[in-house]
């Protein structure tokens, strides 16, 4: 197990409030936070590409602005957010600093997961953040984001932006090791279990409520991130990060449960852009742009000889030969109206056609399935 973590290429990793902030006194666990950036800088110094999902910012906010320690109201959820955002950031950004790593805030809600245009933009800053050498550290936009403060859904977010970024890993650092057949606070004779293949109703019926505290997730948002995670190609490890270098000890064989998905990201992603969208369009190319998706390559606007139909950047369409035959599918990366202004010309002659410069490519083969 601990050698699916190592061999990742891009991991997520789930901070829960807990771990974050100290129950019995409100502070933030510095000292831990510290040990954590090691363990990502040193994740990052052996090749992988990180990313962080952070609970916390009520936790800490609620804290410097005296509120009380009982359940807020949701104008004092939204200010305690407000005023916590900043000094978690902060916080990273002084953890981080000693190993040369720079630090980016990134504010999510579920909503810039699920809806179209903002999963595009979102997932193209934190592709460009990661190309830049930064560690994006996201955090839920709850001054904005009610339902999300109510229903406390980190472990859902972290597992939409796994899906969204391609992550081969989630790591959920809980104040748990892993998931069992009965709650082990309750129940002595609980077994641990340690590989999930399935999400399914019994392994559902194992979930318990969330832990007293600052915690708002509990294992069944847990199973639900699972859920999210599998359907993406992305494993998902649930372990204790209590404990100083968390990663660290999860590489070194900690007691964790790992949900296996069976397939990867890249073959997630085109199964879904096969099977799960109807296409607002069509292009057309010409012999050689065949011959050369055939190949594997992507589409490159020169080879577009047709644009029919509306669709918007991000948008499925058909792809057709000069004959009419489909060739496959992918998700464009124009609307029709550029891609029409575009087709047929070299990829450096976009930026004056257009007034700005976007993808080389009309359709990635990352986005393309072809028959």
């Amino acid at each position: 197990m601990r050698d699916r973590l190592s061999a990742a290429r891009r991991v997520v990793v789930k901070i829960g409030s807990a771990l974050i902030v100290d129950h019995e006194t409100g502070q933030m666990r510095q000292t831990w936070l510290q040990s954590l950036a090691a363990d990502v800088a040193a994740r990052r110094a052996a090749g992988q590409e990180v990313l962080i999902v952070s609970s916390g910012a009520i936790a800490v906010g609620r804290r410097h602005l005296k509120l009380s320690q009982s359940d807020l109201r949701l104008e004092e959820k939204q200010a305690a957010a407000a005023t916590g955002q900043i000094r978690l950031a902060h916080a990273f950004q002084e953890a981080l600093l000693p190993h040369g790593v720079t630090v980016a805030q990134i504010l999510l809600t579920l909503d810039d997961t699920e809806e179209r245009r903002r999963h595009l933009n979102a997932r193209a800053t934190l592709q460009q953040l990661l190309d830049l050498q930064a560690l994006p550290v996201i955090n839920e936009n709850d001054t904005v984001a009610t339902s999300e403060i109510r229903f406390g859904d980190n472990d859902r977010l972290a597992a939409r932006v796994a899906v969204m970024i391609g992550a081969d890993a989630l790591i959920l650092l809980s104040d748990i090791d892993g998931l069992y057949d009965a709650d082990p606070r309750a129940c002595e004779t609980a077994r641990h279990i340690s590989e999930i293949e399935a999400v399914t109703p019994d392994i559902e019926a194992m979930a318990g409520a969330a832990a007293t505290g600052y915690a708002s997730g509990g294992m069944v948002t847990k199973l639900q991130a699972a859920k999210i995670a599998l359907a993406g190609g992305c494993h998902m490890a649930i372990t204790d990060g209590r404990v100083e270098r968390p990663l660290q000890a999860l590489a070194d064989g900690a007691r964790s449960s790992w949900f296996l998905a069976n397939a990867t990201p890249r073959t997630a992603r085109k199964r879904w852009i096969a099977g799960s969208l109807k296409p607002k369009g069509v292009l057309t190319l010409d012999n050689g742009a065949c011959r050369a998706l055939q190949n594997g390559r992507s589409l490159l606007p020169a080879g577009i000889s047709k644009v029919a139909g509306r669709f918007e950047r991000g948008d499925l369409v058909m792809i057709c030969n000069g004959d009419g035959a489909e060739l496959g599918r992918g998700l464009s990366a124009y609307s029709s109206a550029d891609a029409t202004r575009i087709a047929g010309f070299k990829t450096s002659e976009i930026e004056n056609i257009l007034g700005y410069r976007g993808r080389d490519e009309v359709i990635h083969r990352d986005d393309l399935v072809l028959d």
